[in-house]
């Protein structure tokens, strides 16, 4: 058990600096102390540590504080690979070596369904990695001048601040689109528009680096200009984006394709979306997963599979090139219409997209009271509550859920359990490094 070991001094306008051995990583990265019996959480710090952190918040349950120094470092320690981190507050994790970042995100799943008794014994799957930088093709960039020097921030939002950090580049980001920042500061800061630009989406498809520049004010005819001489410049799809994401349109180059596009090679496939679509921010970690979902749905020609939740059909394709009959559901319609348009970009004629809301159990007749053989699910931080209520009549023998969050992948499990699934395989892919982010896929079955 952690304990206190003296109490410091308080500074001027701050919390007093107090020590703490760390005995513990929170679920969202921080380090896990105890003082006078209280929690507190210290960002920045290590499990086996022996840290001065100044008390920053103080909470009815627990304490919050930064991190001052260490004087008992972690073997797990390593020096952050970005000048920017414990500013930024794109990466919490980038002081941990990453065997030990999965093995943390590994703990996180088990410690979930360690509160189910019925799924406490399944096999580990390996855990997936890749690179661990340079990783990121979906971002949102938040952008200000500063009035009184005409200086632009272009960057994500300082650690539990709503400041921007001010960067120049960033370690995880893709590197087409991290050598773009200090450029995009530098064009911002001359156009008209500089006061009414308060973000930008970066998106990137296998060949095409995109922004979306959202502005508060119509452009005028100079700003349009700069921007498209950027977009030449730097070889990037510039789109504006004055509304809501309806509104989004592309402005360089006039006479291309909207779309963007990835490939899944080992299923041949080529798969196109539009900038503020949803896709899986790290490309690498994405082709592997769905090669493994799919390995584990054990697909057959013979087989109807039900993906819900099957956004542009990420997949829904690749199963349709193994399975007789593959079903998407999606709440989106522009997504609907995306995932269809794919399948016949790819000349999939066994594979059909509807739309329904899959949070409520009313909207279910394009698959309510028809039978499957295999399930996948892939849903929102959200869970899916509600679709998995519904398994049991649909008769599958094999169902595959891949979660962004172990607490409803949990809660979800227990509800699968309660319809004769057990737990067979579980296991985590490192979609965010250095984030606490986990990401996980776990196969049920039923005899």
């Amino acid at each position: 058990m952690a304990t206190r070991t003296r109490r410091g001094h308080k500074a001027p306008g701050q919390g007093p600096v107090v020590s703490l051995t760390i005995d513990g990583l929170s679920h969202e990265g921080r380090g896990v102390g105890r003082l006078d019996g209280k929690t507190v959480f210290v960002e920045g710090a290590l499990p086996g540590e022996a840290v001065s952190a100044r008390i920053t918040n103080r909470r009815g349950r627990f304490d919050e504080a930064r991190l001052e120094a260490v004087m008992e470092a972690s073997p797990a320690r390593i020096t952050p690979v970005c000048e920017y981190f414990g500013v930024c507050g794109g990466c919490s994790l980038q002081h941990l070596s990453a065997d030990s970042q999965i093995l943390h995100k590994q703990k996180v799943l088990q410690e979930q369904f360690r509160h189910l008794a019925d799924f406490r014994d399944f096999e580990m799957l390996p855990p997936m990695q890749d690179a661990e930088t340079g990783y990121r093709q979906k971002a949102r960039l938040s952008v200000k001048t500063v009035a009184r020097d005409n200086r632009v921030l272009v960057g994500f939002r300082q650690v539990r601040s709503n400041h921007i950090a001010d960067i120049d580049h960033c370690a995880v980001l893709d590197t087409r689109a991290s050598a773009l920042i200090k450029p995009l500061k530098q064009l911002i800061a001359g156009l008209d528009s500089r006061f009414s630009t308060p973000q930008l989406e970066v998106a990137i498809g296998d060949e095409t680096v995109a922004l979306v520049v959202r502005h508060l004010q119509p452009l005028s005819d100079a700003d349009r200009q700069a921007w498209c001489d950027f977009g030449q410049q730097y070889d990037a799809r510039i789109y504006l984006q004055p509304g809501n994401p309806a509104s989004t349109s592309l402005l360089w180059p006039e006479a291309a394709d909207e779309r963007l596009w990835y490939r899944l090679p080992d299923f041949d496939l080529q798969l196109g979306f539009l900038p503020l679509d949803f896709t899986q921010v790290n490309g690498a970690i994405n082709r592997r997963m769905v090669k493994l979902a799919i390995e584990l749905l054990e697909l057959e020609r013979s087989d109807r599979v039900l993906d819900l939740f099957c956004g542009l059909g990420n997949f829904s394709l690749p199963a349709a090139t193994l399975a007789g009959q593959v079903t998407g559901i999606e709440g989106d319609d522009d997504m609907v219409s995306r995932a269809a348009a794919n399948a016949r970009h790819n000349n999939l004629q066994n594979v059909q997209f509807y739309r329904a809301d899959l949070f409520s159990e009313r909207h279910s007749k394009h698959w309510k009271g028809k039978r499957f053989d295999k399930v996948l699910i892939d849903p929102p931080r959200t869970g899916a509550l509600e679709a998995v209520r519904q398994m049991k009549p649909l008769g599958a023998r094999r169902i595959v859920y891949v979660s962004c969050n172990p607490a409803t992948l949990a809660r979800d499990a227990g509800e699968l359990g309660m319809q004769g699934y057990r737990l067979e395989k579980a296991g985590v892919m490192d979609m965010f490094p250095h984030t606490a982010h986990v990401e996980s896929i776990a196969l049920f079955v039923r005899d």
